[in-house]
């Protein structure tokens, strides 16, 4: 009977120690894959947080790389202006002068054609100006955005390539960053240019509405149009996004085969 009771207690202690160990086992299992789901966890955090810090240095990098391409073509158009103004813009004037001597004193019968010359001079010494006062950004600068909009358009409509009409609508705001101002007008000026090259356009409609919020723009054009989705981007398209990125602009081309394109962008009035 004694060996019995010290058989049954003999079984009892080694049960309740398999228990213990058991629960002991369980527990360093639980630790040991805590540890691991922890050390998981912040691995994963920091695998992320070194990829979002490379995809912001990546942002960084493209954006001070589009300012410098921004400044180095502003200073480019700048000289372009500049040289316009100054040189050809002082020669065709010359010219000009002198023609208008040559039709005081030529013949009747070749007057009419001196004449004709006479006003050709003129008018491209006009468009001379105008375009020079488009590229140069001081005299943009001076103007104010409006302004150098509707000399633009009124450039347009001499060319005679297509007629243009503009809209302004709101009470004016100006612009906290003048510079902001010369980007929405470069990227204005790329669509009007590729309306001429590429779409065969008769006519080009262009709203600007100033709200409390910001600036509205919408440009239409009625020309050929193209498939969004399947055209290829080249550096006028993709200039004109990012251009518009950089001043934080909302940037939505639309475009249809035999409907026309449209460019709306929308400037906020806040600090970017």
């Amino acid at each position: 009977m004694i060996n019995y009771l010290l058989l049954y207690q003999s079984q009892q202690v080694s049960s309740e120690a398999e228990r213990y160990l058991l629960v002991y086992m369980l527990f360093v299992i639980l630790a040991i894959s805590s540890l691991i789901i922890i050390f998981f966890v912040v691995f994963q955090k920091r695998k992320n947080k070194l990829l979002l810090d490379n995809i912001e240095q990546q942002r960084q990098f493209d954006e001070e790389l589009l300012k410098t391409q921004q400044e180095i073509q502003d200073e480019t158009l700048k000289h372009v202006g500049r040289e316009l103004h100054d040189n050809v813009g002082q020669l065709m004037t010359v010219a000009t002068m002198q023609m208008n001597a040559v039709v005081r004193k030529v013949d009747d019968a070749l007057k009419p054609k001196a004449e004709e010359a006479a006003a050709v001079l003129k008018e491209s010494l006009t468009e001379v100006r105008a375009l020079s006062k488009s590229l140069n950004s001081d005299v943009i600068y001076n103007l104010g955005f409006d302004k150098t909009v509707i000399n633009e358009v009124e450039r347009l409509n001499r060319a005679g390539r297509l007629e243009a009409y503009l809209n302004i609508e709101g009470e004016k705001i100006n612009f906290e960053n003048k510079k902001d101002e010369i980007i929405l007008f470069r990227i204005m000026q790329e669509f009007f240019s590729n309306t001429i090259k590429y779409a065969e356009a008769e006519h080009i409609h262009i709203n600007i509405n100033y709200t409390l919020k910001g600036l509205s723009i919408s440009i239409k054009d009625d020309g050929n149009g193209f498939d969004v989705n399947t055209v290829e981007k080249g550096s006028g398209l993709i200039n004109m996004q990012k251009r518009a990125e950089l001043i934080n602009t909302t940037f939505n081309l639309k475009s249809e085969l035999g409907k026309g394109t449209e460019l709306q962008l929308s400037y906020p009035f806040v600090a970017n």
